[in-house]
């Protein structure tokens, strides 16, 4: 391990005449890169991140069935973050006053903001990812039967995306559940079923299988189905991203599904300078894209006070969402769930399949859409 190293404070408040404060964001995801950018001209920002780069996860689907899609979603943190110290490395411990990295480097702060959400193994640097949606497409394209494994909406989505673009390709998805998409209501679950098999994807309910137990190609699955498949691409849930936070001063503030607990102001309890956002919280909704960027307006909103000197008790208090979601079916359809409505086909497909938000979300980090 190398020497440490303390990041200095530098830079002066206009409005108050004095010295800047220091906010270390943990997490370069669609949270913490959004919050880091939004706050960069109010406080000396520093953003830890084991990646150099910034991907619009709801859009990574798309990417592997059209790889220059990917050259848009996958942004160096360099771009768009002019006025904030990147740290490409990885959060490994927390004190009540600095952060620490793999690297060695010791980052005192006066606010932090854990937005680690999910845990997933990726590359460092742009090239390197840009070649891994490359290589996935070339996985795709070379196959005739594709096993497609979790049905939750990142398989149901990968699934529409690899028969929208390639519909001569035979298609199977196994999910140990009894419906698709089970964090959503069941009639939303069963719109995209019957999307699926419509475009003749063979979808297995309540069967699981074992990816070390092939033969020529065939798997076999807990129920006895033999399933013909080139090539495997396995879509369950990624552990929640605070393993690094279970011997730190945050330890008692994880509960037993390992996220973190919040107030309703976003700061982590028992904390009065720790904040946490995204999907590593504990705040009863939906886990979504657009819920995470509220959590960093509402997070940027109370800093923003507290760096001015503000009153806590005019903080901002977040209230949860209600359960709305949208799964992309292909590039035309898709399904939604409102609180009081389920829509599936071209209207849900017209809000998010097309662009998949990508053109607005690249504008919030100060990009140009890109086409």
């Amino acid at each position: 391990m190398g020497k440490l190293c303390s990041w200095k404070v530098r830079g002066k408040n206009e409005n108050s005449g004095g010295e800047l404060k220091k906010v270390v964001v943990v997490g370069g995801g669609i949270a913490g890169s959004l919050l880091a950018r939004s706050l960069q001209n109010y406080a000396n920002v520093v953003l830890v991140d084991q990646k150099e780069y910034f991907e619009i996860p709801w859009a990574s689907l798309r990417g592997m069935v059209e790889p220059t899609f990917a050259e848009r979603i996958v942004v160096n943190h360099s771009d768009y973050l002019t006025n904030v110290q990147i740290v490409s490395s990885a959060a490994t411990n927390v004190t009540d006053t600095e952060v620490v990295t793999a690297n060695g480097q010791s980052i005192a702060y006066h606010y932090l903001v854990i937005a680690t959400g999910h845990s997933e193994s990726v590359p460092r640097d742009r090239d390197e990812r840009l070649s891994y949606y490359r290589k996935e497409n070339e996985k795709i394209k070379s196959a005739n039967s594709i096993l497609i494994v979790g049905g939750g909406p990142t398989g149901v989505e990968l699934a529409a995306e690899i028969v929208t673009d390639f519909p001569e390709k035979k298609v199977t998805l196994v999910h140990r559940g009894q419906r698709l998409l089970e964090f959503i209501g069941p009639k939303a679950s069963q719109k995209a079923l019957d999307w699926l098999v419509s475009k003749k994807v063979e979808v297995l309910l309540d069967q699981s299988v074992d990816l070390n137990n092939t033969s020529n190609g065939v798997i076999q699955t807990s129920k006895g189905e033999s399933i013909q498949a080139d090539c495997h691409f396995v879509c369950t849930g990624k552990p929640i991203g605070s393993s690094w936070l279970k011997e730190t001063v945050l330890s008692d503030s994880i509960d037993i599904h390992g996220r973190l607990t919040v107030d309703e102001n976003l700061r982590v309890r028992g904390q009065k300078n720790v904040f946490a956002i995204g999907d590593i919280t504990d705040i009863k909704e939906l886990k979504q894209g657009f819920l995470a960027q509220a959590h960093a307006q509402m997070v940027l909103k109370n800093l923003k006070l507290l760096l001015m000197g503000g009153n806590e008790s005019k903080l901002g208090k977040y209230k949860p969402s209600s359960d709305i979601a949208i799964v992309s079916l292909g590039r035309k359809a898709g399904v939604a769930q409102f609180p009081f409505m389920t829509l599936s086909g071209y209207i849900p497909g017209k809000l998010k399949s097309g662009d998949l938000f990508v053109g607005p979300t690249r504008q919030k980090l100060g990009l140009k859409p890109g086409h």
